[in-house]
């Protein structure tokens, strides 16, 4: 029997009618293995301990559900799946298929158990050819990031190289033919996950001695957070509903909180590109305070002084079992 994560809950509530997806226990397989990398998973515990219990209570579920949802015929992972263990369709998408991808490498770099190592091994090298036909730039990154984990563990493999080569060139070929003064981006519409692109040209960038994708890398993040935080102000993430297109307005609400994740990890492989302070300091304006006033804004009007004590005043009707995904689920050191 599949279990893992289900993909919509209304507060601590699964929303079983929504069931699950491949990506999100890509995300909490992610969470996993670095709560055991750290061994924070219980307080009171010994480290080696700990790292156990993060492994049995979450990892070795979610893991499940990759298993399940790998299309033997196409190489592809589906990404819905019903409640009622049925697939919701034949092949999942680009993006969700690039972060699985993610998790795995993640796994296969930094968990100690075995067992684990030696299953999503047999995944990654199934699934990874799969990746070199895909031209989502949300996908090429995720793909990347999991790959670059890879081969931190295994330099040696050169189909893994190859194919970081090539989603390499990609998004850099992305970069550059889409980039204008003014919009400095990989496509015409800021969307979602936004920072991980940049994050990904960093990394293989700095991994290959590539100095055109490092120099792309930096740019596009340093006019990403332009956008984000303005006058010194905190946070300001792009929205999902209606995104920001090239030449158009920004959307006004469902900022998600995985954009912060995905920028406090850009600006920290910036810092360990360049040395320079300023990304350092950069994800200090990402704090959990600054998060929280900016998801309530998505959410809620905030009053003003004269109505202090009158609480936050809902602008708009949320969708029943709506998810707010936590930070830490989507984060890489």
């Amino acid at each position: 029997m599949i279990r893992g994560c289900c993909s919509t809950r209304s507060f601590t509530i699964p929303n079983r009618v929504e069931g699950y997806t491949t990506d999100d226990n890509a995300r909490a397989l992610i969470f996993a293995v670095l709560l055991e990398q750290l061994g924070m998973d219980q307080p009171g515990m010994g480290k080696a301990s700990r790292a156990v219990s993060a492994q049995s209570r979450l990892a070795f579920p979610v893991f499940g559900v990759f298993g399940a949802c790998l299309q033997s015929r196409e190489k592809r992972f589906r990404n819905f799946f019903g409640y009622d263990r049925r697939w919701m369709e034949d092949q999942g998408s680009e993006d969700s298929h690039g972060r699985a991808l993610w998790a795995l490498g993640t796994l296969l770099a930094r968990s100690a158990n075995h067992g684990l190592r030696g299953a999503a091994g047999r995944l990654f090298e199934f699934s990874l050819p799969a990746v070199i036909e895909f031209h989502s730039p949300r996908a090429c990154a995720y793909a990347l990031l999991g790959i670059q984990e890879y081969l931190a563990s295994y330099p040696g493999d050169r189909d893994a190289q190859r194919v970081r080569f090539a989603l390499g060139r990609r998004l850099l070929n992305m970069y550059e033919s889409i980039r204008r003064p003014d919009w400095k981006w990989c496509e015409d519409v800021l969307a979602y996950g936004n920072a991980r692109l940049p994050q990904a040209m960093l990394l293989v960038g700095s991994a290959c001695a590539d100095d055109r994708m490092l120099s792309a890398g930096l740019e596009s993040l340093d006019w990403l957070m332009e956008r984000s935080v303005a006058n010194q102000r905190p946070l300001r993430a792009h929205r999902v509903a209606g995104f920001y297109h090239q030449g158009g307005e920004k959307a006004r609400f469902d900022q998600q909180p995985i954009e912060a994740a995905g920028a406090v990890s850009a600006c920290l492989q910036a810092y360990r590109v360049t040395g320079d302070r300023r990304w350092r300091n950069e994800p200090g304006r990402f704090s959990t305070g600054s998060w929280a006033t900016t998801i309530c804004s998505s959410l809620f009007m905030i009053p003003s002084p004269a109505a202090a004590g009158t609480g936050c005043i809902p602008t708009r009707q949320r969708k029943p079992g709506r998810r707010i995904n936590p930070v830490v689920l989507d984060g890489t050191p």
